[in-house]
């Protein structure tokens, strides 16, 4: 992949050798972005697990307590009682068959999707639209549930899902770089606890190999999963 001077730029400022504590990693990806947008901050995290094994999944969900930054359009699959409930916690769109049939038809413009369990009905004759785009309906995620004021709120204040890809690896957003310091080190402490937590009994040997941690268009930071996360320290 070519990089451009910006980026090439920065690299050099960078040993991509050395590992750093969150702090600092986070500090230098807030004083290194040079885009002319609110970039993301992302971070990968490679376990020491198989995801082949459904033993060895790691999975969950968490609500980041300083957000991500962005506010996701939310469609609720839902009627009577419940649609009215979802409507008055803020959800963008409600409906039921007629959601359905619009989404057959190409219509994506949401970015979480919640189900009221008696309308998976309808949700799994779209399932192969949904499920690529990760837009399917879960229990284990929260997102298939009566509950639907809580999944709507929690979804609008940024609840992440995250899980392993096929290489063990888990990517997750944890803020803007506008976000200052101290938000962005309670995000990345949030998420990288939820992970530990997440830890398979059958999962032998290191569990975080390693993490790495980013802006939208600069280079990676790498992570010591050893150091101890730092925000006490942070005004």
């Amino acid at each position: 992949m070519k990089r451009g001077e910006k980026y090439l730029s920065k690299l050099e400022n960078l040993d991509k050798n050395k590992m750093v504590g969150p702090k600092e990693a986070i500090s230098w990806i807030k004083e290194n972005h040079y885009a002319n947008f609110d970039e993301s901050v992302d971070i990968s995290v490679n376990l020491g697990v198989d995801p082949r094994k459904a033993d060895q999944m790691v999975r969950g969900t968490i609500v980041l307590p300083n957000g991500t930054g962005k506010v996701p359009k939310v469609l609720v699959f839902a009627q009577g009682e419940k649609a009215e409930e979802a409507k008055k916690a803020g959800a963008d769109y409600v409906g039921g068959e007629d959601l359905a049939d619009k989404i057959s038809q190409g219509w994506l413009d949401f970015g979480v999707c919640i189900a009221a369990p008696d309308m998976m009905k309808h949700v799994g004759k779209i399932g192969k639209i949904l499920g690529p785009r990760k837009l399917m309906p879960n229990p284990k995620s929260g997102t298939v549930t009566f509950e639907l004021k809580k999944a709507v709120e929690d979804s609008k204040r940024g609840k992440l899902e995250y899980r392993t890809d096929k290489n063990g690896v888990v990517h997750c957003t944890i803020g803007k770089v506008s976000f200052g310091l101290k938000e962005l080190l309670e995000n990345y402490a949030a998420l990288v606890g939820a992970i530990i937590k997440s830890k398979p009994a059958s999962a032998k040997g290191k569990y975080i190999k390693s993490i790495y941690i980013s802006a939208t268009m600069s280079p990676s930071v790498k992570i010591d999963p050893g150091k101890s996360i730092e925000v006490a320290e942070v005004a």
